[in-house]
Parts: structure tokens; sequence; C-alpha cells
């Protein structure tokens, strides 16, 4: 779970996550990974740590969702790991998404796709046009098989380690990385639709995100073509 400027949601989140497993009968771990917060974040992951027996707090220098999602997953201990973020955690996909890739032959990563047959999506409308053009630009030019790559994700930690070690990149663009690698290794990647709230604005504006996205694009283009030649 990263955790950038999140002082008022985080405690709510980890508590849901963490009560809802120990209801279920599961072992589990949470790890929180807070990175370059300016707020109270960092204090409150240590004192969670101390409150609650399952969880580790980690740090990451310099706020990049992206790359703290990658050491997350790189310090992960169990066999099947899945990312939430702070402001939307939903147990149900958990359940659904660990029972398929947990499955004899199933995929390596489901994801959690706004966009699929089933989905809601109740944010605002240019988050959901930004989300759209974002797929449809993966799809064209990269040939994504699924229709989302942000958002929650259910991995299974061995197939994923070799290719969470070779994505370069970070920030917005590291899970599409990750996505996109894992198809293109055979490894498989399903979704299943989920339910969309707004808790609070987006991290970054739109008019800021796009020319950062389409510039990360052009790279993610070149380093895959690296990667093949």
């Amino acid at each position: 779970m990263p955790a950038h400027n999140e002082e008022e949601l985080l405690s709510g989140a980890v508590h849901r996550v963490v009560e809802g497993l120990r209801a279920a009968g599961r072992r589990f771990e949470v790890l929180v990974v807070e990175n370059g917060s300016i707020d109270k974040t960092a204090i409150i992951a240590d004192r969670l740590e101390e409150e609650l027996a399952e969880v580790r707090s980690l740090r990451y220098p310099g706020a990049d969702y992206g790359r703290s999602l990658r050491a997350g997953f790189l310090a992960a201990g169990g066999a099947t790991i899945v990312n939430f973020d702070v402001d939307y955690v939903d147990l149900g996909f958990l359940e659904t998404a660990t029972a398929i890739v947990e499955a004899p032959g199933g995929p390596a990563l489901v994801v959690g796709s706004k966009r699929s047959a089933g989905a809601t999506d109740n944010r605002s409308l240019p988050r959901r046009i930004v989300t759209w053009t974002f797929s449809t630009l993966l799809k064209v030019a990269f040939g994504l098989k699924v229709s989302d790559t942000h958002g929650m994700k259910a991995l299974r930690r061995e197939p994923l380690v070799p290719v969470v070690a070779a994505c370069r990149l970070g920030t917005d663009l590291f899970d599409t990385e990750m996505v996109l690698r894992a198809e293109r290794a055979g490894l498989g990647a399903a979704e299943v639709p989920v339910t969309v709230e707004e808790l609070r604005p987006s991290r970054s504006p739109i008019a800021k995100r796009i020319p950062r996205t389409l510039t990360g694009l052009v790279r993610l283009r070149l380093v895959l073509w690296l990667d093949r030649h």
C-alpha cells in the first residue's frame, strides 16, 4: 500500500484491511510504503506498525508511487501479493482475485478493471476520459490485452519477481510496464470488474499528468524495444 501524504485516510484503510483479513482467517502482512510525505503519514505508518502485528512500515526516499509499489512488491514475503491504494480498498476484489491467481494454471496477475464489462466508474468525467484515452493508447500502441493497468492488482510473486526487477519506469507507469511485460512473457493477465468511488482529488492535476504520461509512454516504448533487440 503506497502512501504519500495520506494522513487522513491511512489509518482507516489499514485497519479495514487488517480486520477484514483477520475475520477471513488468512495469514497475511500489510506493507505500508511511505514515500516523500510532508504531512504525518510516516508517523501514522510507524504507529500502525507498533499497534498491529501484521503491519510493516517501509520508506521509499522521495515521492514516487511506482517505485514505492515496486519496493513493496520486492519486500513482500507472501506467495500472493495484493496492492491497494490508500483511497481504494476492496476486500471483495482481494478474495476474488487471489482465488484466480492461486488456482492451478491461473494467470500470474489479476487487474481490478474500471473499464471491463460490469465495472462502475463513479469518478469525475475528466478522469474517466483520461483513463479511456490511456487504455486505448496502450491497446493500440502496445497491444495490451486487459482493459486497465492502474489500481488494485493481485499478483503471484514467484513468476513476477524477474518481471518486476526488469521494470525501469516509476511514477505513473510502473504498474503499466509490469502488466505489459507479464503479458509479453506469457505469464497471463486477467481482470475483475470493480466499482470506483472518489474519496479525495487526484494527487496530481490532470493538466500536469497528461504530458508526463505521454513522455513516459515514449520512454516505455523505447525501453521495451531495446529489451527485444
